[in-house]
């Protein structure tokens, strides 16, 4: 007993002839004949009576014929929805993202994946740079923002925005008063500076040692909360990305110059397999996240929360004075 075998009974039942369904079907009468055969035997019994004019039902026949019309009607409202669903992206995408990067933009991109793919489920991992690389490595996130200091050159990567390197201060303090302040100027002060051997650490040395200095690192902390923090509160600078200082800046509670001389740019990027394969789902949430990023201007924030409030910030004080 399947779906053709119940939709033909129906029809049948309707016409009241074995002839006119198989000439509808443009097939011969003794096939349609066969297949009701077919389903009498399934059924335990009789479902039509030949009269001269063709056939009806009988009383097994109209016992059942309301429940298989309600059958039907369900498995085509069924098939429908499945088909209507079968190119929807759907399923869990598994996103990781550095803590510094993931608001505004994590909080916007559930709002619009809510909203355009309802089928979808994000599931969101934080973690330091490396530690993303080695879970996208492994397949245990579809895709990651990540910090680089070189521009993506991989299909693998794609270049989300460009952040700069800030110098990072309590309020008040005079060094970052100024719009930037040259790398140079980072010889003899005290700094809350990532342990080694990160990464982002080993370039910050590396640039102080071809300025023919060390870094005095009065202190080493992993966290960026405890880095902002020492540098709210102690006499100590911190080295620190655009993105991690823009609440605190705001506030208030920090004050950021950029670092020049060099220019240590850090590119925000979209890491994707490096197999080159994606679900669907995974292909709409990496196209929503590059498209907000664009709407941004190529930034991580909103263009009244980006850092473009420093430079508007220091220009307010130059007036002021």
């Amino acid at each position: 007993m399947n779906h053709a075998d119940l939709k033909l009974f129906v029809e049948v039942a309707e016409s009241g002839s074995f002839t006119k369904v198989a000439a509808a079907r443009m097939t011969v009468q003794s096939h349609v004949s066969r297949q009701i055969g077919n389903l009498e035997r399934e059924c335990g019994g009789r479902l039509f009576r030949r009269t001269g004019r063709g056939v009806v039902l009988t009383e097994l026949g109209e016992h059942i014929i309301a429940r298989v019309r309600t059958w039907l009607a369900d498995t085509d409202q069924l098939f429908r929805e499945i088909r209507s669903t079968s190119t929807v992206p759907m399923g869990e995408v598994r996103l990781g993202i550095l803590p510094s990067a993931a608001h505004p933009l994590l909080t916007t991109l559930f709002g619009r994946v809510r909203e355009q793919y309802p089928l979808i489920r994000l599931n969101v991992r934080e973690g330091q740079g490396g530690e993303l690389d080695a879970l996208l490595d492994a397949g245990l996130v579809d895709m990651a923002v990540l910090f680089r200091f070189h521009k993506p050159a991989s299909a693998e990567e794609r270049l989300l925005a460009t952040g700069h390197t800030y110098l990072v201060a309590r309020p008040g303090d005079t060094l970052t008063r100024a719009p930037s302040v040259d790398f140079a100027r980072l010889q003899d002060l005290p700094l809350v500076l990532p342990r080694r051997p990160a990464h982002w650490r080993a370039i910050l040395d590396e640039t102080a040692r071809s300025k023919g200095f060390a870094l005095q690192a009065v202190i080493e902390a992993d966290s960026l909360t405890a880095q902002k923090e020492l540098a709210a509160t102690q006499s100590v600078y911190a080295v620190l990305g655009p993105y991690s200082i823009m609440h605190e800046l705001r506030q208030g509670s920090l004050q950021a110059t950029r670092l020049v001389n060099p220019d240590l740019r850090r590119y925000v990027t979209l890491a994707l397999p490096k197999s080159g394969v994606m679900t669907p789902a995974c292909q709409a949430v990496s196209a929503m996240l590059q498209d907000i990023v664009a709407q941004w201007g190529g930034d991580l924030s909103p263009p009244d929360r980006a850092m473009g409030y420093t430079a508007r910030h220091h220009r307010a004080r130059s007036d002021s004075r």
